[in-house]
Parts: C-alpha cells; sequence; structure tokens
C-alpha cells in the first residue's frame, strides 16, 4: 500500500506541475510604447542609449555582426503593432518597421 501511495503522490505532482507550466502567461513579445515614443525614433539619429532611456528595455535578437534588432509593442483596439527597430554594430537605430495590428492573445 505504501508504495502505491508514494507513486500516486509522484504522477499527482508531476500532474499539478506539468498543469502549472501550460496555464503559465507567455512572455510579452515586447515591450509597450505609446505612438509619440514611436515617433522620436530617428533613423541615422537615435541610438541604443537613447531607446533605453526613452522606451526602455526590450526583447532583442543580437546577431555575430553586432547588429541587433529591437521588438515595441503599440497598443491599437483589437490588439498591437509591431514597432521593429534595427540598430547597426555602432548601436544606431538604422530602420524602423511597424507591422500593424497583431491579434491580441
Amino acid at each position: 500500500m505504501r508504495g502505491a501511495a508514494l507513486r500516486f503522490a509522484v504522477v499527482l505532482a508531476g500532474v499539478l506541475v506539468l498543469g502549472a507550466c501550460a496555464h503559465a502567461p507567455a512572455a510579452p513579445p515586447g515591450t509597450l510604447v505609446t505612438a509619440e515614443q514611436v515617433r522620436a525614433i530617428r533613423p541615422g539619429e537615435s541610438t541604443r542609449a537613447s531607446l533605453l532611456a526613452t522606451l526602455g528595455a526590450t526583447r532583442k535578437v543580437s546577431f555575430d555582426s553586432g547588429v541587433e534588432t529591437w521588438l515595441y509593442q503599440l497598443p491599437v483596439a483589437g490588439g498591437f503593432d509591431e514597432i521593429v527597430v534595427l540598430l547597426d554594430a555602432q548601436g544606431v537605430v538604422r530602420k524602423l518597421r511597424r507591422r500593424a495590428h497583431v491579434p491580441a492573445p
């Protein structure tokens, strides 16, 4: 009987752990920003430091070349627009792309 109770407890613990994982909220794809903050991003002028100071840290992808892409979210009705910023190896913003209306999860 003791062995069966132990097996049951182990299985129950596993189910609870997996259940918690299945319902854990996903990390946000990027930091929320305002339209005014997006307008302040100037390709060729804005830098990594200015983005951090005005928009804050966010998700980023860094490449071996030193180039980085940073992802922000601009709330809109029913979801958000993705704001993707490309920084060169020197940390200067080179491109800014806005992907319109990504539905809210």
